[in-house]
Parts: structure tokens; sequence; C-alpha cells
């Protein structure tokens, strides 16, 4: 654990715990999920709608005032207008519903306008990242850095690829086909949180995507700035948690991915 870690931050790993440990029992039992259709290739579990439930009951127990936006039941204003929680309770539901141990509970504190402190937790494997502004990035407790990789020929990059009813299928493939030509390789595992964690921990050296969530991205923001990364939107841009445009990498990586990912939505 890392020295220091605040209140709020302790409760917001102990929350995180303990809907994974229901994650996980859910997970063991996935083929007697009641699944309903949300949308084109976007489905929503029991799993999901409980974690979600869980989720508020005990952050509003611990912090009453605090606001909430979360993926299932949107906007809960709080009386403190400076402190909410951005929530996904199951980062990678189609993973999760097609057996793959790769999905993750997603927590952040926005603290005036600002991502102040993150956690992403997947219980399956029980690993637990967490970031609060100003004291860095931790997986389990080990301090993170994100890689220091120079060269984009040795780099192994993530995106999401965009699904059944996207209109940015034609895009992607150009940014693709761009990154594929001059990295050591992509990869794409369904859940942007975790691959945010990932860049902060040093496995990925950079993610880009566009038409995310802010609940998708906001942990995963704070975790990568502080292991050391610059997170911005893929036209460099900071307005990322309205935008859903992001592209994190190490300070080397960066504005090399960012001009290729640029040169591709010009030509």
């Amino acid at each position: 654990m890392p020295a220091g870690r605040s209140a709020v931050l302790n409760v917001m790993v102990q929350t995180a715990q303990k809907v994974g440990r229901r994650l996980v029992r859910d997970f063991g039992e996935v083929e007697h999920l009641q699944v309903s259709k949300k949308g084109p290739a976007d489905f929503v579990s029991a799993a999901d709608r409980a974690a979600e439930k869980i989720l508020v009951e005990e952050l509003q127990k611990a912090r009453p005032k605090y606001s909430f936006l979360l993926e299932e039941r949107g906007v809960i204003e709080g009386t403190d207008s400076s402190n909410r929680w951005i929530i996904d309770p199951l980062d990678g539901t189609s993973n999760f519903l097609h057996g793959i141990p790769h999905f993750a509970i997603s927590i952040a504190l926005e603290r005036d306008n600002e991502i102040f402190a993150g956690v992403i937790y997947n219980p399956v494997v029980d690993e637990l990242y967490t970031a609060e502004k100003g004291t860095g990035s931790f997986l389990n407790g080990r301090r993170l850095r994100v890689s220091a990789r120079r060269d984009m020929d040795q780099a192994l990059f993530a995106t999401g690829i965009p699904f059944k009813g996207a209109k940015d299928h034609p895009e992607f493939l150009k940014q693709l086909e761009a990154v594929m030509s001059v990295s050591a390789g992509i990869r794409r595992f369904g859940a942007a949180s975790l691959d945010l964690a990932y860049v902060a921990a040093g496995r990925f050296d950079g993610f880009w995507e566009t038409a995310l969530q802010p609940w998708d991205i906001a942990a995963g923001i704070v975790l990568v700035r502080e292991a050391g990364g610059f997170v911005t939107e893929i036209d460099g841009g900071g307005n990322i948690l309205d935008s859903g445009s992001i592209l994190a990498a190490n300070d080397a990586l960066h504005p090399a991915l960012g001009r290729l990912l640029r040169e591709t939505a010009e030509n």
C-alpha cells in the first residue's frame, strides 16, 4: 500500500474491491446472466447493474454530498458542487459476457473540474491500479512509470476498434494502417480503462481512441499523468472528457503518435 494514501482514495479502493468480489462470482456464472440489448453490439448485464448499485451505495455512505456521473444511471446531483464521482462499474462488458477475464471497475474523483484521483481494478487477476494527484500511480502498491521507449518502431500501442453501428470505421482503418506501418504492434483488448492503466505501467507505450465516454477514461487519465505520461485529445486539446478523443503516451512517443494520427485525418 502506498504510504500516505488519503482517506478518499481508501474509500475508492475498498469500494472497488467489494464490487470486484461480486463481479468475480458473477463471472463464474456468466452463462446464467440475464442479458439485455442496450444498442448495436453494446450489452448490459445484470452484473453491470448490480455493480453500479453497490458502487453508488458505498460511495454515498462515505461521501453523501458528492455527485455522480454513471454509465447506466446518468447524473446524480449532490449538494457538493466541487466533487463528482465518474464511474464505470464494468468496463469490458463484452469481454465479461464472453468469458474473457479482461474487465475492470473504474472509479474517478473529479474535483473542481479536474480529475483528482482514480482507481482501476481487474478483480479476476487482482490488479489494483491507484493514483492521486501529486502522489504518483501504483499497481498493488508498487510505483508505476510509463515506458522509456523513444522509437516508434519499438513501441507497442493499444487502441479500440469501432463496433457495429459506429460511423468512423474508414477513419479508424486509416489510423490503423498508419500506426501498423511504423510500430512494433497494436493491441485491442476491449477495456479502455485497462488500456490506460497498462500505459501507466509501461506495458503499452501508447493508447489512442475516439468516441469514448467520460467513465471509460477518467480514472485512467490521472493514472497515466501520475506515472509521468502525457494525455491529451488526439488533436492536442485538453477537452478529453467532453470530446471522447484521447491520446496517451510517454513524452517521446506522444508527439510522434499524435502527428501520425492527425496526418491520417487530413489525408
